[in-house]
């Protein structure tokens, strides 16, 4: 009997320093995506902290699944990932994919800001900052795409609302939006940054989700999807006053993981991704 040879799932989780949860539930994430690849028929999954094997593991992969705080490709490994994208690979990314390297601004640790990368252009968008944990409205621009089936033409949750600034706007299928005219972040919260540059021209819609072709292959990303579990000797979080959550949900935070909508976002990356054509 001629065995079907199974499909690869690269997934990377983990933040920086190696082996850090970076103010997310690593653990959590990781468990729950690598549940949903197993749910796949005829499919198998690779793991990594970082970007540091993606020449042992990329090449023969389908589908590179990241949800990562800090740790980003170097230069040749982003190459690698661009070559493998225009041979037909996908690249399905999540939540702090768009963030990176930060650096002091002045002698103190903080504030931080953002710097902008060469894996920023592969990836479409680059992350300058998110305001307080909030609770805000998604609204579903493209209920026609795979990613977006079975999804309600919006939906609430209670998140890091990430603001991101496309890098190249036209290549780029906008399937997630929502609206802020601003960014509330009070002073000394989060990074710092000369211009918000992620707002669409009616000055009031932000990007939450897109796809983009590379090539033969794609990338979609999605920006929600904050989880943490705060240990005895972490602060809480700042919170926006729209949040109604008891404490305890604050210490153990699941947001959008414990909502359909998310829970269907996954399943339908995932299957994107495996519809790829290598």
């Amino acid at each position: 009997m001629h065995e079907q040879t199974p499909m690869r799932v690269h997934v990377i989780t983990g933040g920086f320093p190696p082996g850090a949860a970076a103010g997310h539930d690593m653990d959590y994430a990781r468990l729950r995506l690598l549940e949903l690849v197993y749910e796949q028929p005829h499919v198998r999954a690779t793991v990594a902290n970082d970007y540091t094997d993606l020449a042992r593991w990329l090449p023969e992969s389908h589908l590179l699944l990241t949800y990562v705080a800090g740790p980003y490709p170097t230069d040749a490994q982003d190459e690698l990932l661009r070559q493998w994208l225009a041979a037909g690979g996908r690249w399905f990314a999540l939540h702090g994919t768009s963030g990176g390297k930060a650096v002091r601004v002045g002698e103190t640790p903080r504030p931080r800001t953002m710097v902008k990368m060469r894996h920023h252009g592969t990836l479409g968008s680059f992350f300058l900052n998110h305001p307080p944990l909030r609770t805000f409205r998604v609204t579903v621009t493209d209920q026609t795409h795979v990613l977006t089936q079975d999804l309600p033409a919006s939906f609430e949750v209670i998140d890091e609302l990430y603001l991101i600034e496309l890098q190249e706007p036209s290549t780029c299928q906008v399937l997630l939006t929502t609206e802020l005219d601003h960014d509330p972040s009070p002073p000394g919260f989060g990074f710092v940054y000369d211009q918000d540059t992620t707002l669409l021209p009616d000055g009031k819609t932000r990007v939450l989700g897109y796809t983009r072709t590379v090539g033969k292959g794609g990338v979609a990303y999605i920006a929600l999807g904050h989880c943490h579990a705060l240990s005895p000797t972490m602060r809480p979080p700042l919170v926006d006053a729209s949040v109604d959550l008891p404490g305890s949900a604050l210490q153990r935070f699941r947001g959008a993981w414990e909502t359909a909508p998310f829970a269907r976002l996954l399943l339908n990356g995932i299957a994107w991704g495996l519809a790829g054509e290598r």
